[in-house]
Order: structure tokens, then sequence, then C-alpha cells
């Protein structure tokens, strides 16, 4: 009886959230005045970022009942079209955190939908810290881009997560001539090296004939194509490793350019289809984001 009556007081005092991960997040009580900013690179998809970065942004208000959710872009080129173009406005992480700080928030919680921590997540992290050292909110914290920690020492492996919920978007078999191309952003960033531990992740798991390449970066397109020869390859699936399936999705990987990848590797005589569809669809992808959050927040008083 005494056990019974000891686990329902806790359960009263700290909610439910440690049984079921599904479970939505209770805040303490005494954060004040809560809010969540889910701060992306942006697109001017209307139908991707519905699917994608509004999905992500739904599931952290389920999670989150206590907490105001907000976003920004950290693209401003991206904000810029989309307000002279649909009369859309987004703020900037710098105008989001301000509007923020005006409306009287006192504890912050910033959450990046960048998958590698290279120049965008630089950026949003910069202006968390500048307002963090300002004192400018009671408590901020940022959590963590998708890919991150490589399962050193005691941190987590955020590329083997991150591959077994990516995965379930790939053919679930692939025959020895076929291969999947997956194509990431790319950037002159150090964080760049972070494709070449994504395909060395991707051979630890024993994938076959899968291949990682970048349209802004390292490995190039005409890195790969000389693998795919080598390997005997005579079909290949085209699948963008990023958040939204925009512009280098449809156009630099999907379009009828006779530049863009796919008519590159027609040319090169290879058969090949297109998935046209970014990581922010898949719910288990977006559940890592959710984690990075709720990992960043345990440090909130």
């Amino acid at each position: 009886m005494y056990f019974w009556v000891a686990t329902i007081c806790i359960l009263t005092v700290f909610g439910f959230t440690g049984l079921s991960p599904k479970s939505a997040w209770a805040a303490p009580a005494d954060q004040g005045k809560k809010a969540i900013l889910v701060v992306s690179f942006g697109t001017t998809y209307e139908d991707t970022r519905k699917m994608t970065i509004e999905a992500v942004e739904s599931k952290i208000r389920t999670e989150f009942p206590d907490y105001e959710v907000r976003r920004a872009f950290s693209s401003h080129k991206i904000i810029k079209v989309l307000k002279e173009r649909d009369g859309i406005d987004v703020d900037t992480p710098e105008q989001a955190l301000k509007r923020l700080k005006d409306d009287g928030y006192t504890t912050v919680a910033v959450q990046t939908l960048d998958v590698i921590p290279g120049v965008e997540y630089d950026y949003i992290n910069r202006v968390v810290q500048k307002y963090k050292t300002e004192g400018a909110f009671k408590q901020i914290v940022m959590g963590r881009s998708l890919l991150y920690y490589m399962g050193q020492e005691d941190k987590p492996d955020d590329f083997k997560t991150v591959l077994h919920a990516f995965k379930t978007q790939l053919p679930a078999s692939l025959k020895k001539d076929e291969a999947i191309l997956v194509m990431a952003h790319g950037t002159p960033h150090p964080a760049n090296a972070y494709y070449t531990v994504l395909q060395a992740k991707i051979s630890q798991l024993g994938w076959k004939n899968v291949f990682v390449y970048t349209v802004e970066g390292t490995p190039m397109l005409e890195d790969v194509i000389p693998q795919l020869k080598a390997n005997r390859i005579k079909k290949v699936t085209l699948v963008p490793f990023m958040l939204v399936a925009g512009d280098h999705a449809n156009n630099d990987m999907a379009g009828s350019d006779k530049e863009s990848h796919k008519s590159q590797l027609m040319e090169a005589g290879f058969k090949v289809e297109t998935y046209l569809h970014g990581l922010g669809e898949n719910t288990a992808i977006q559940d890592v984001y959710v984690n990075h959050l709720k990992e960043a927040m345990k440090t909130l008083q």
C-alpha cells in the first residue's frame, strides 16, 4: 500500500513523462513564461514546408503543451522571397528571440532542424550564445542538429539512430546491379566531414550499394559515378538527405535540365528513379529532433 501511495505522489509531482516516450513533456512550474523556438533553413516550397517543417513543429507542440512554440528561418533570402511573393512573414533567429524577450518569456529552448552542425547551425548557435551572455532570458538552451554525436565515449550515436530511421524511406531490397545515391547538401564548413562519417556508418551497418554525395561539398556526383561503374550498377535511385524536398531535390537532383543529377546519370548510361521526399516527412526523423530537444531541456531548472 505504501508503494502505491508513494508512486501516485511522485507521478502527481513529476508527471508521467518517464513512463512512455510518447507522453507530453511536463516542465517545472516555476519557469515563468516558456517558449520553444524551432529554427530551420526554411523553404519556398509550400507543400514540402507543410509536410516537413510544420510537421516537426506540430509534433513539438504536442510533446510540449506547456510551451509556446514559434518559428524562425535562418535563410534571410528565403524570408525575403516569402515576404515578397506570398506575403508571409517569418522571423530571423534574432528577430524571433527579441520578440520572445519583449513578450516576457523567461525560459527559451531553441531547436535547430539542421542536418549537420555546419554554417547555419553555427549562425543559430552564435545568436543563442549572444542572448545567453546578455542575460536576456532566465534560461536559454539549444538542441543539437540531426547529426552531431558519433557514439564516442558516453555520447549517443546520432548517425546510426538517423540511418535506422532513414532506412524506412529506402527500397526494401536491391538487386546486385542497383544502387541508392543519397544526395546531401554539402558545405565548405569543416562539418562537411560528417558526410564521410555518414558513408562510414552506412558501411558499418552492412548496407550494400548505398553511396553518399553532395550538391555543394564533397564527394560530388562525379566522384561517385566511377564507383557505380566499378560495381557494375545499371539502375540508381536518387534520394535526398535533406530536411525538405525543395530546390535542390526538385531541380539539382531530379530536374529535366541537362545539368541535373538525373540527366547526368542517364547520359552516363544508368536507369534513374527519383524519390522526392524530405527527411522531415519521416516520423522517425521527427522523433529524433524531439528527443534532441528533450535532452537539451534536461538542463532547465
